[in-house]
């Protein structure tokens, strides 16, 4: 005999069906009360860099400020080491409930772009909270080359048989991707010099070995008003106020050039939405407390106001710019 089974088969997977729906329901309770009540442990930002750096400070100020108002320890860990890539991995791969954040500068959007490979993905593996802050960098040239603007600076540049020479901090940072993308937008012929450093590239543009070189504004501010350099152009969209009188790059003829360092909040992937939106006020909220942009204005640094969906569209483009310019300058970094 032939026995209809049909309806005992249907039964056992609408009893399944059943379970599975009540196993979400009964998570999804939990997973609730979870962001609610989040934080209910202490915290824990990773600086993928030193101590000591913008990028260490800023992460030291936001931690202190939100364990105020969280009522939870916020403790900043250095993990440095592969140009951020160590302690960004650790982030990348924490779980997103909240509790492993991280606080990294422009080698986060410029890594990606010039390392043939990374131990995670910059565009998928992070949650965007905030902008902390941008600074600018600044184009000089030592006292014996004689240009004072940047369309002075460019036409001296075409003389050079072997193209005039530039140096930076190191291969692939904030500061060198500003004159590529220079060299790139005005076809001038720039040659970059790189150094193990920031302090040994100032010694050589102070000591003239070299004609050129893209610094932070904070750093060159002191050495520009004291006439031991010459500020041609400053890399950011506005003038800043470290150095209001020295005009932007843009402004003398380059119409939208932009290259600042800056400073992003990350969370790994898939942090929820309610946690994100916290996160990003509380960032906002220390960034631009009076005493906190009195400070950053004397470093030539501005806070960042952007929400957690701004902050997550700057980001993307960012790195859809650095790659560009990256591919086009072919910079890689071994």
């Amino acid at each position: 005999m032939i026995r209809n089974h049909r309806p005992l088969r249907r039964t056992t997977l609408a009893l399944a069906a059943l379970g599975a729906l009540s196993a979400v329901a009964a998570i999804a309770p939990r997973t609730a009360a979870a962001q609610e009540n989040w934080p209910s442990k202490p915290v824990t930002i990773i600086v993928p860099f030193p101590a000591g750096g913008m990028t260490d400070l800023l992460a030291r100020r936001i931690a202190k400020d939100m364990a105020v108002d969280l009522k939870q320890p916020v403790v900043v860990e250095n993990r440095a080491g592969a140009s951020g890539q160590i302690g960004t991995e650790m982030v990348a791969r924490a779980k997103p409930d909240g509790y492993t954040l991280l606080v990294s500068a422009t080698h986060h959007v410029i890594n990606p772009a010039v390392r043939g490979s990374l131990p995670y993905d910059a565009a998928k593996d992070f949650t965007p909270i905030a902008l902390l802050a941008t600074t600018p960098n600044v184009l000089v040239v030592n006292n014996n080359i004689p240009v004072s603007t940047l369309p002075e600076f460019l036409a001296y540049a075409k003389k050079q048989k072997e193209g005039l020479s530039f140096g930076s901090s190191s291969i692939g940072g904030a500061t060198h991707m500003s004159g590529e993308l220079l060299k790139l937008m005005t076809k001038a012929p720039m040659v970059h010099i790189p150094y193990k450093g920031a302090t040994p590239a100032m010694a050589d543009l102070l000591g003239g070995q070299i004609p050129a070189l893209f610094h932070d504004a904070m750093t060159m501010a002191p050495y520009v008003k004291d006439g031991k350099v010459k500020a041609i152009g400053m890399t950011s969209a506005k003038r800043s106020d470290a150095l209001p009188n020295v005009p932007t790059i843009a402004e003398q003829g380059v119409a939208g050039y932009e290259a600042t360092t800056w400073i992003g909040f990350y969370g790994p992937a898939n942090l929820p939405k309610p946690i994100v939106d916290r996160l990003n006020r509380e960032a906002v909220k220390s960034m631009n407390a009076p005493d906190s942009k009195a400070s950053l204005a004397q470093s030539a640094t501005t806070p960042g106001t952007m929400s957690a969906e701004q902050f997550g569209g700057f980001v993307q483009a960012e790195l859809a710019k650095w790659k560009r310019v990256a591919s086009e300058a072919k910079v890689k970094v071994e």
